[in-house]
């Protein structure tokens, strides 16, 4: 039999030097910076092992975007590949396809397109919003079966992970809760970030937000 309650564990990537200067980063692969490598590591030593936030012996089912900022960070958190827990890596958990917006910072973007907000107005040339929303309740309803079944059936562990990005953790965390991804306009996750989402009153009817940007626990 199944025990403890499903969870949701989204983490942003650690800091690189386009998050640190404000450029929209999507399909542009670049590595974490030398501050970003320590973030993490220090993450690892306070967060993963047994009995803590991040127990490889809980996770289920981990999936990870394709870019090299995600990779690190995984991998700084659980080792190598002969020592890290087993991994879908998946496009369906990238960052925001930004389009011809790549690069740019918003004060860029607004300069020639005033009033511009992504979780309105979504990217030339990129994704718009209904898109965005579309391939995240399509991770959503991929992670809430493996967890029905986890909760009604007793199949496996308890934990799904997903190591991601800055504007795909935002709305993920909105449309869990079942609101629009507009609401991702009010949630900050830092680099490095760790959302624990979950359910309340131990129903998979009531997903809930448990925690925002957790350090330690």
């Amino acid at each position: 039999m199944a025990s403890g309650e499903p969870r949701l564990l989204l983490i942003r990537h650690g800091q690189t030097e386009w998050s640190v200067n404000g450029r929209h980063t999507g399909v542009t692969d670049i590595p974490l910076t030398p501050k970003g490598v320590q973030l993490i590591q220090d993450r690892a030593d306070k967060l993963v092992g047994p009995a803590k936030l991040l127990d490889p012996a809980n996770m289920c089912h981990i999936l990870i975007s394709p870019r090299r900022r995600a990779h690190e960070t995984f991998h700084l958190l659980f080792g190598d590949e002969s020592q890290a827990p087993s991994h879908e890596i998946t496009n369906d958990v990238r960052e925001w396809d930004y389009g011809e917006y790549e690069g740019l910072t918003t004060k860029e973007i607004v300069k020639g397109r005033p009033g511009w907000d992504i979780f309105k107005d979504g990217c030339p040339g990129g994704e718009s919003t209904e898109e965005v929303t579309e391939r995240i309740d399509r991770v959503i309803s991929k992670v809430q079966e493996i967890h029905r079944q986890y909760k009604e059936e007793g199949k496996g562990r308890r934990d799904v992970m997903i190591v991601a990005h800055g504007h795909f953790t935002r709305c993920l965390v909105a449309r869990w809760i079942k609101a629009p991804i507009i609401l991702g306009q009010g949630i900050n996750v830092e680099p490095a970030g760790i959302a624990l989402l979950t359910y309340n009153h131990h129903s998979l009817d009531e997903p809930a937000i448990t925690g925002l940007n957790l350090h330690a626990y």
